[in-house]
């Protein structure tokens, strides 16, 4: 594998990314990995390289650097400490048009890259980016193939780009990977993203007996069969789409 961190240009600076492709072939099928809340670090590295291995030119770009931050650390689970405080003040000062603009300078960075083949791309997104893995797929519709969302966040909202309207907009194939207990997408979101999806060959799956975080296995509720299930999930929907 060849692993590589690199600063590539965006609209409002540069994002320190993450890039892992396999040593031979190519040019490889783009995968986008978005962050979850906590943040770069080695075990997203690692689930980078996992996707990697399996044939694809995988970006994780740095989606806090307009703060100037990269790795927080370990999170205090204490909702009034300052580090989960920092985290979600970090969290909010992302949206959607912000994260598509990034997506754009990681896309251009990629097409001057002889590895990468950017007229097939993948998306996933964990936590708060489940909703921008989904909608990378509706802004970018001629070249992402398939986008995923691990326990996302905001799925469902009032607003013309909620994810559970996605379908709608574009011929990807979405998958939403749901854990059953989630104070963050509690089941009355997930009904309205099923409702979304209807008609479509789009899939929304709830893990029996997870919480919020159940594939990160540094978390306390990580759990092992469900992540496998999800690794399954994802590269099979990469596998179906992401050919050429």
């Amino acid at each position: 594998m060849m692993d590589q961190t690199v600063e590539i240009p965006t609209k409002d600076g540069k994002t320190t990314t993450f890039i892992t492709h396999p040593e031979r072939g190519g040019p490889f099928p783009v995968v986008i990995f978005y962050m979850d809340a906590p943040a770069i670090r080695e075990e997203l590295r690692d689930m980078a390289r996992r996707l990697g291995t399996s044939g694809y030119y995988v970006m994780l770009p740095n989606m806090y650097y307009r703060a100037g931050v990269m790795e927080l650390g370990p999170i205090n689970p204490d909702p009034e400490s300052p580090e989960r405080k920092r985290m979600f003040e970090l969290m909010h000062s992302l949206n959607i048009p912000l994260v598509m603009e990034d997506t754009k300078g990681l896309l251009a960075y990629a097409e001057t890259q002889k590895a990468a083949n950017t007229a097939i791309i993948g998306t996933v997104g964990y936590c708060m980016s489940g909703r921008y893995a989904v909608n990378a797929a509706t802004h970018f519709g001629d070249l992402v193939k398939a986008a995923a969302s691990v326990y996302g966040t905001h799925l469902a909202t009032d607003q013309p780009d909620s994810p559970h309207l996605a379908a709608q907009k574009t011929k990807a194939e979405l998958y939403f990977a749901c854990a059953e207990t989630d104070i963050y997408a509690p089941q009355d979101i997930i009904e309205q993203v099923k409702a979304g999806m209807k008609g479509s060959n789009n899939e929304v799956e709830i893990y029996p007996g997870t919480h919020h975080g159940f594939a990160f296995p540094k978390r306390p509720v990580y759990d092992r069969d469900a992540a496998e299930r999800h690794w399954e999930r994802l590269l099979a929907l990469y596998r179906r789409n992401l050919v050429s």
